[in-house]
């Protein structure tokens, strides 16, 4: 599983990631130049982290 998110929605996707999944999930903060064309799945804010299991 991978969810993207920005600032303001990370605790959501993080909250939700672990109820989903059962596991903590790897943080990772998206490069500048990746930003452009990812989107936050809970808003149209440019993504700043990718929410994933490995």
């Amino acid at each position: 599983m991978k969810r993207y998110s920005c600032q303001s929605h990370i605790d959501q996707v993080i909250e939700e990631f672990i109820t989903t999944e059962e596991t903590f999930p790897i943080l990772e903060k998206i490069d500048i130049d990746d930003k452009l064309s990812t989107t936050c799945e809970y808003c149209d804010t440019p993504a700043s982290y990718v929410v994933a299991n490995g």
